[in-house]
């Protein structure tokens, strides 16, 4: 396991644009993740969350893509040979089966996530086949406030898969856009217009899907303040539900593919956060809220009234390559490369590869992070009265960092709260990673 580290990472330099921090999506993030867990300590810990019924919300990973996008960061599996992905779906059921009873058969599944990869690579049958089974094997919420998400690439769907779709469940969709412009998309090797995006929106409102999602990505090969600008008023006029801005993250070193993007085609650090404050400061002129967590959504969003009533939590069950379950007091993930997701099932064993026990300090900066980065005051009263601990004495050194960040015009402090000001918004991640315990992935 990572040894813990004394100080967060970039501790000793002001926060700035160029300190890279994770999207804190959750906390620990995987890094903290060592060989230590395995899959009996995962099954022992399903078994003990069947004491606090909470829902459960599956996450299934389904690792197929017909191309190569230069920028993913996913590892997926590139191919055109759509019974490429029976042997994985049979894999899947049996992860699925061996999960499964471990857990109480009346907690429902209240919330459901396909990602990728494509999760529209699949042919409609096995769609179709991938939800009978899912069913059959876990308690699947049918009412209209369940939270049934799966990703698409517009290039991959059509009007006729969103039929489909609907008739199978789904209730939200979330659409990889990524860009508009045709510079940064034919040099992230990813070439869609604008049509095929507006079509789908069109299609999804037609059949009554809950919400949109329109997934773009700043700091891409090519882009330029005036080109996002552009791409976000193409986006504003198709009127999306919901909007995720997402940074790129260049790593060649880790993934290949990335060696096809030119270093000097990249927009400089302080150029992608003058295109995220531009973007801000667009959306919310648009009448779109921030939530934080690199997230949008119009003022009359279903996501907008439940933040602002308070967040049900969930367990989350990860099925999949890669995929990752976070339970109260472990997060686990499976494995990374394909082969070794299938040789554990065919052992007959819940493929674990890694994980983490989550300690009270772990769970405390998690509080601290998910409060902060959703825009909401850090109140550290009512955190340490949540913990039953002083939290302003427990989380002394990060506070200490995060104060930082108060000269710089980023953060105000207001007693024993502390709230993210409008300048700080675009640099969030940055001042959540002065709660992280763990030092930077190499």
């Amino acid at each position: 396991m990572p040894a813990r580290a004394s100080t967060a990472p970039g501790s000793d330099a002001p926060f700035a644009a160029a300190s890279p921090a994770p999207a804190y999506a959750f906390y620990p993030t995987p890094q903290a993740m060592g060989d230590g867990i395995g899959a009996e300590d995962y099954r022992r810990a399903l078994e003990h969350s069947n004491a606090a019924a909470r829902p459960l919300s599956l996450y299934v990973h389904l690792p197929f893509c017909q191309q190569a996008c230069f920028h993913c960061t996913r590892r997926p599996v590139t191919t055109s040979d759509t019974r490429l992905t029976e042997a994985y779906l049979t894999r899947l059921d049996r992860e699925m089966v061996l999960t499964s009873r471990h857990l109480d058969a009346r907690r429902e599944v209240r919330s459901l996530q396909w990602g990728g990869g494509t999760p529209t690579f699949l042919t409609l049958n096995q769609m179709g086949d991938l939800i009978d089974r899912l069913d059959a094997r876990f308690r699947l919420a049918g009412d209209r406030d369940r939270e049934y998400l799966i990703e698409i690439d517009p290039r991959e769907a059509d009007v006729f898969t969103l039929r489909h779709l609907e008739a199978l469940g789904f209730n939200r969709l979330s659409l990889e856009v990524l860009d508009l412009d045709s510079e940064v998309q034919r040099a992230i090797n990813r070439e869609q217009g604008r049509g095929l995006t507006e079509q789908l929106l069109d299609e999804a409102d037609r059949l009554g899907f809950t919400s949109v999602n329109l997934n773009l990505i700043l700091g891409l090969p090519r882009q330029t303040r005036d080109s996002v600008a552009a791409t976000l008023e193409q986006v504003i006029a198709m009127a999306p539900s919901r909007l995720s801005l997402f940074h790129y993250q260049h790593h060649p070193e880790r993934f290949p593919r990335q060696r096809q993007i030119r270093t000097e085609d990249l927009p400089a650090p302080q150029e992608v956060q003058e295109m995220l404050q531009a973007a801000i400061a667009m959306l919310a002129a648009a009448g779109y809220m921030h939530i934080g967590h690199d997230r949008f959504v119009r003022g009359d969003d279903r996501l907008a009234k439940a933040l602002e009533a308070g967040r049900e939590r969930h367990d989350l069950v990860g099925l999949g390559v890669m995929a990752v379950s976070r339970l109260e007091d472990l997060h686990v993930r499976n494995p990374l490369r394909l082969e070794e997701y299938e040789a554990s099932l065919d052992r007959g064993e819940l493929p674990t590869a890694v994980g983490h026990r989550l300690s009270l300090d772990d769970r405390l900066r998690s509080a601290a992070i998910e409060r902060l980065m959703c825009d909401l005051p850090l109140d550290l009263a009512a955190l340490g009265e949540a913990f039953g601990l002083d939290a302003e004495a427990h989380l002394a050194a990060p506070l200490a960092r995060l104060a930082r960040a108060e000269t710089q015009d980023l953060i105000v402090r207001q007693g024993r709260q502390w709230r993210v000001t409008p300048s700080g918004r675009p640099l969030i991640r940055q001042l959540a990673a002065a709660f992280d315990a763990y030092p930077a992935a190499p």
